[in-house]
């Protein structure tokens, strides 16, 4: 179901421009399309918080799986495999869910691609920096899924509450136990199950405390990222290159590139596909047709390097604006393509609606 964070913009933009062309070839042929002018403020705002939307979605995905999996799968063993079985329930899923994030995320891709055939650049600072930039950027991205399970764990109370019932620490068990609960400091890991011979009220007594603690945590741990997230903002704004109105357009152009260029590709491939295996069932040779050299996919596969003296809202852009031979290009390296640079406009460059 975590395939949604990928596609969520994919799909969002590309159901908004179904609408729109609809809406407009109807307002050609002079009809008056019936309510598409009661969803266009709907349409504005979907199209405008696309990242937002996606992120909300992710969020409720991860707690119905975890809603999911603490009422079917989680037992606690209320033995001396509490505090591990706890912590596992708590961090591994946390732990997939991000490497599920980087393994769906298409800028991880576009950083790692033919990444061991450029070693020696990696011993460059300029060009290490400028890489591990941009994979903390897309990590910030991939920590929205694994942040949500662990936050609504520790809201929820479960996992922590096993996992803190078999922790041997001393100091916490003074801490929660006192003369109030004998059975505390002894029997403290059979306190999460129920039919022990432990008295209902001293395990209700001693388990709320641990839960109001988790939850407290939880807290903390949704407050620090929401600082976070509004710190690291406020930061790529104060140093972005360009204003406000200009940055508006810059991602309202990437955005329909991004959609151009996916539609494209894929009536380019539909032809080729075509040509090829009427080629081959008719038994003719194929009919010539141009496609973009290897050289060429190479130079827009990369991340853009922005200059303030640059009128460019992207490689692919700037690429057949400066390109003198587009047939050739390996003739004249006209792109430079192998650095980074402004690390705080590459995150709407290159997936053009994210927030940083």
């Amino acid at each position: 179901m975590f395939l949604f964070r990928t596609r969520m913009k994919v799909r969002l933009s590309s159901l908004i421009t179904e609408l729109r062309v609809s809406f407009h070839e109807q307002r050609a042929h002079g009809r008056q399309p019936a309510g598409m002018d009661k969803l266009k403020p709907l349409l504005s705002f979907t199209q405008k918080q696309q990242t937002n939307l996606g992120f909300g979605l992710i969020a409720l995905l991860t707690a119905g799986g975890e809603h999911v999996f603490s009422v079917f799968a989680f037992k606690c063993p209320c033995n001396d495999w509490n505090f591990i079985y706890g912590n596992v329930c708590l961090l591994v899923p946390a732990v997939a869910l991000l490497i599920l994030s980087y393994m769906l995320s298409n800028k991880t891709w576009k950083l790692f691609t033919g990444l061991c055939l450029r070693k020696s650049k990696l011993c460059r600072f300029n060009y290490a920096f400028g890489f591990v930039c941009v994979f903390l950027q897309i990590t910030v991205t991939a920590m929205v899924a694994p942040l949500s399970w662990i936050a609504i764990a520790l809201l929820k109370g479960v996992y922590f509450e096993c996992s803190m019932t078999g922790a041997n620490v001393t100091l916490f068990r003074s801490h929660l136990c006192n003369e109030k609960f004998p059975h505390c400091r002894t029997e403290l890991e059979k306190f999460p199950c129920e039919g022990t011979t432990i008295p209902q009220s001293e395990r209700t007594a001693v388990l709320s405390i641990i839960r109001a603690e988790s939850q407290v945590l939880g807290w903390i741990l949704i407050a620090s990222v929401m600082m976070f997230t509004f710190l690291l903002t406020c930061m790529a704004r104060c140093y972005s290159p360009i204003s406000y109105m200009q940055l508006r357009f810059w991602r309202m152009y990437t955005q329909k590139e991004s959609e151009f260029l996916d539609s494209y590709t894929a009536q380019h491939a539909e032809k080729l596909a075509k040509r090829n295996i009427t080629s081959f069932f008719e038994l003719t040779k194929p009919i010539p047709m141009k496609s973009p050299p290897r050289q060429a996919w190479q130079k827009i596969s990369s991340f853009y390097k922005f200059r303030s003296m640059d009128e460019y809202y992207s490689i692919l852009h700037k690429y057949v604006c400066t390109c003198e031979d587009l047939e050739n290009p390996a003739v004249r390296a006209s792109v430079k393509s192998d650095d980074f640079s402004n690390p705080a406009a590459l995150a709407f460059v290159d997936e053009s609606k994210l927030v940083l």
